[in-house]
């Protein structure tokens, strides 16, 4: 056999391995989610100062990124290293603050060492660990069991499967306090003001919108030619018409105009009010610029009218209205 074939045959079975491990040992945490999760989330949402995560090594990393997700979604909380703490990051602790201390063995010196000067300023510690008969399960006043049977690495050494456990732990933590207080789609837009996430998030249809003074309107009783006109100088591939009312009594798109001369339309004595699309879609000004992308590409339009509470029209989009402010 080949040895390089042999190698990658032997790189994905250990692959394939690896993820199986890992898939099972998250899966078995759902069935031990009983009282001490409830019990955690009811602590911190009664928690008056912040919460701390701490831990060292690969669970380190773990808690770095769970205080991450804390903070990003309504819980206000920030990351201390282990060894940091025990020189003099102690001292950010307050007896209103929660320490949460994850390790796989729960063992963990570095961590061990500074859970005396946790419980002395009054802070309250849940464990989340692999070991709940370890000594830093024994000192929490709520312990979350992380435990895995065993780790995808094959000497069963390298932290892998457990610390794939201990990330799915903490987001089903983050994922329970979001819903437990409430947090909405705005609420997320203001911790993420920065990047695609933020502009996503923060815009609305009326940010983006053409005003109407701006959009091609016409009345339903010109002739083709006068609407294509229309259409040509308003440059939104469209035309829309208006009743007495300034309500939009239906619209005339590029793809209208196409259709009508596949079926042998003459454009020379046609009107508008025969080709018109009747009741076109709307949306309103204080909707997320995202709902209008939805809606357009689940009906496959290129134009959405805006209008007020009232039905009457006061702007319009296309797809490259949303494309230009980056929404799409």
């Amino acid at each position: 056999m080949d040895a390089a074939f042999s190698s990658s045959s032997r790189a994905l079975e250990l692959g394939r391995r690896v993820i199986e491990i890992e898939a099972q040992a998250v899966a078995a945490l759902a069935g031990r989610i009983g009282d001490a999760f409830g019990q955690a989330v009811g602590m911190i949402l009664q928690c008056k100062g912040r919460v701390i995560v701490s831990g060292i090594g690969k669970s380190g990393h773990i808690a770095r990124k769970f205080a991450a997700t804390l903070a990003s979604t309504g819980t206000p909380a920030y990351f201390v290293h282990a060894a940091e703490a025990a020189h003099g990051d102690l001292g950010m602790i307050t007896s209103d603050d929660i320490v949460i201390a994850i390790s796989n063995s729960g063992a963990s010196a570095e961590l061990l060492m500074i859970v005396p000067q946790v419980k002395r300023r009054g802070a309250r510690l849940i464990a989340m660990t692999g070991n709940a008969a370890s000594p830093l399960a024994r000192e929490a006043d709520i312990h979350l069991d992380a435990a895995v049977s065993e780790e995808a690495c094959p000497l069963n050494l390298a932290p892998t499967a457990s610390t794939t456990a201990e990330l799915a732990l903490s987001d089903a933590l983050a994922v329970a306090l979001l819903d437990a207080r409430g947090f909405k789609t705005e609420d997320f837009a203001r911790s993420h003001p920065g990047g695609s996430l933020g502009r996503r998030l923060l815009t609305h249809v009326r940010d983006v919108m053409r005003p109407r003074e701006r959009i091609p309107i016409t009345q339903s009783n010109i002739t083709l030619t006068e609407a294509l006109l229309a259409m040509t100088r308003g440059g939104m591939g469209m035309t829309v018409a208006l009743d007495s009312n300034g309500k939009p009594e239906g619209i005339f798109t590029d793809g209208d105009l196409r259709r009508a001369l596949e079926n042998g339309i003459d454009a020379r004595a046609a009107r508008l009010s025969g080709l018109l699309t009747r009741h076109p879609h709307t949306i309103g000004p204080h909707a997320l610029a995202v709902e209008a992308a939805e809606m357009m590409e689940r009906l496959r339009i290129s134009q959405l009218l805006v209008v007020d509470e009232t039905g009457v029209l006061i702007g319009a989009l296309n797809t490259h209205d949303l494309m230009q402010a980056q929404v799409i």
